[in-house]
């Protein structure tokens, strides 16, 4: 599978070329944020969800699905915020379900799990991840309606959530994201599984496909992108106004797994099973990410980027 979506971002570095000399969008995203660079800050200072009404309210999880106990003590933890903080989806960065993919794996691995959050009427809407079959683009649950790749609309806020099926590349979902990406809502969030910018000691920064999706994203508006594939949590400091996020430890975790080296860095978690509580407002993005025993590990408010007019 690496093989073939490598192929793929080969030909697409040609047919996209254009994009390659792309300029940056005007101004960019700031971010105040609660915790220093580390696995455990001392004492991180929280920037709390401010759970405002009309605010759009979701949840980020990645490289969850392996019916394992400590799945279950973070989505139990998920439930439990839910009560306070009224969360209406979920967004999920790939590998949404780890071995085999029959009925009782979806049960198991899913329904089960998260049965407090889908039980309450909260859509997941899924994006594929290397460990993924294309054919939970067709589970009912994961609300792909047969689409390895699509865009919605947020419930709340002037939003649109893109998911990218990043192990396919190929032009036609290229020229497809290039068309999201040139419509006029407020905030356009890509979500998928290889991460452009990652500390992963195993996976690390895709640049293959950073070279095909990052000169899009810059032209557009897009402030935040949401990945995972490296089993911790990360997140960068701004790349040419951009931040990304590695949500990759909803159920696996890879300890030890961040290279405090690369620079890239904001706030790295790679001790903890972790998923984003994320808030949008206007033109502020508020972000928790939250560990199995409910504490906050990081926090935040990010100030949406401008259109490159």
């Amino acid at each position: 599978m690496l093989t073939s979506r490598l192929r793929s971002v080969a030909v697409l570095m040609t047919a996209w070329a254009i994009w390659l000399s792309a300029g940056s969008a005007a101004g960019p995203a700031t971010a105040q944020t609660g915790a220093a660079q580390g696995a455990k800050p001392a004492a991180p200072s929280v920037v709390p969800l401010p759970n405002r009404e009309g605010s759009l309210k979701f949840f980020v999880l990645g490289d969850f699905g392996n019916g394992t106990r400590e799945q279950r003590e973070l989505a139990a933890q998920m439930v439990a915020l839910r009560g306070r903080f009224p969360a209406e989806l979920v967004i999920t960065v790939g590998d949404n379900i780890y071995g085999g993919e029959g009925p009782n794996d979806f049960k198991r691995k899913f329904e089960d799990p998260y049965q407090g959050l889908l039980g309450a009427g909260v859509k997941f809407h899924a994006s594929l991840g290397n460990h993924d079959s294309r054919a939970q683009a067709r589970y009912a649950l994961f609300n792909m309606n047969g689409r390895t790749f699509y865009s919605f609309k947020a419930p709340k806020q002037d939003v649109k959530l893109i998911a990218i099926e990043s192990d396919y590349p190929t032009p036609k979902q290229m020229e497809w994201l290039q068309g999201e990406l040139s419509g006029g809502e407020d905030w356009m969030i890509p979500y998928f599984h290889h991460p452009p910018y990652s500390s992963g000691k195993r996976h690390g920064s895709d640049r293959d496909l950073r070279q095909v999706l990052e000169p899009m994203f810059l032209k557009s508006n897009v402030t935040v992108v949401f990945t995972g594939h490296d089993h911790f949590y990360e997140r960068t400091k701004p790349q040419k106004g951009i931040t990304y996020f590695v949500a990759g430890s909803g159920g696996q975790l890879r300890r030890g797994g961040i290279n405090r080296r690369t620079g890239l860095t904001a706030v790295g978690n790679d001790t903890d099973r972790v998923f984003m509580a994320v808030e949008v407002d206007k033109d502020e993005l508020f972000f928790n990410a939250i560990n199995q025993t409910g504490a906050i590990i990081d926090s935040g408010v990010i100030e949406r980027r401008r259109r490159d007019r």
